[in-house]
């Protein structure tokens, strides 16, 4: 049977994991923009890889299931690449917790319904989550365990309670890394992994949208308080999301990797202290 993977979000970040692990493999691109997905399709086509494209909101739960059904009608779910969503710069509170943290959690109940047994999956979230002070033990279980359809609804994630876009991020990601750990339980149960990147500064257009905005001034300066001076690559996550879905990573399942050159580490014990 076809081996299938699936990428949500068809950006840089996207396309350098898939690139890694797709060989062999038919590659399903998955964005809310038909011209996002046709662009990395003719990319990925050129390079030898067998690709078709899909449109997908994952804010709604009737699009993801239609996507979990279009690529179940090609053949197996073997590895899901998860890289939809939206930065503090480009959409409100309300929109950043329904496709960064309530989109995430569909994704993950509606795919691991299907994902085939040695399958896995990468989410990524952001060395935003890091930034958060730490929520309690109530907070926390109830972020990772919560019916996805009840998710929002949990009292510190109303809209009164939340400071600005960026509180909202912060705590979508921190959830993205919750959700993962609970899911990979029941994935487990399917013989399945799946585990959260959290990258730090990675040029993307994502990330130039948010070095041009109102953040942009403090983007630099976290470059230039991390150990590693710069910002990274998109290979470069591709890389560890290449180790957690490959067999390599196989002993590796419901855990988070911050890779943001040191940027986390400056922010709690070195110049970004706040």
């Amino acid at each position: 049977m076809t081996k299938v993977i699936v990428v949500i979000g068809a950006g840089s970040i996207g396309q350098a994991i898939a690139r890694r692990v797709s060989a062999g493999k038919h590659v399903l691109l998955a964005d809310l923009r038909h011209e996002a997905a046709d662009a990395a399709a003719k990319t990925l086509s050129d390079a030898g890889f067998e690709v078709s494209t899909a449109m997908v909101n994952v804010s709604s739960r009737l699009s993801v299931h239609a996507l979990v059904e279009k690529v179940t009608s090609i053949g197996e779910v073997f590895g899901i690449i998860h890289a939809a969503g939206v930065s503090p710069s480009q959409a409100s509170p309300e929109t950043i917790f329904k496709v960064d943290l309530y989109g995430t959690a569909l994704v993950l109940e509606e795919f691991g319904n299907v994902i085939a047994s040695e399958g896995s999956c990468v989410v990524i979230a952001s060395q935003s989550g890091y930034r958060l002070p730490p929520l309690s033990v109530e907070q926390n279980k109830a972020l990772a365990i919560t019916p996805v359809e009840e998710l929002l609804k949990l009292p510190f994630l109303q809209l009164n309670q939340i400071k600005d876009s960026l509180h909202a991020y912060q705590l979508s990601k921190r959830g993205n890394s919750l959700l993962v750990m609970a899911e990979a339980l029941r994935w487990g149960k399917r013989g399945a992994r799946v585990n959260t990147i959290s990258p730090g500064i990675i040029i993307t257009p994502l990330a130039n949208d948010e070095l041009k905005g109102p953040r942009g001034e403090g983007y630099r300066r976290m470059i230039e308080a991390s150990t590693a001076k710069r910002a990274g690559t998109p290979d470069e996550v591709g890389t560890v999301g290449a180790l957690l879905m490959g067999t390599d990573g196989a002993f590796i399942t419901g855990s988070d990797f911050l890779m943001d050159g040191g940027v986390t580490a400056a922010y709690w014990y070195g110049e970004l202290t706040p």
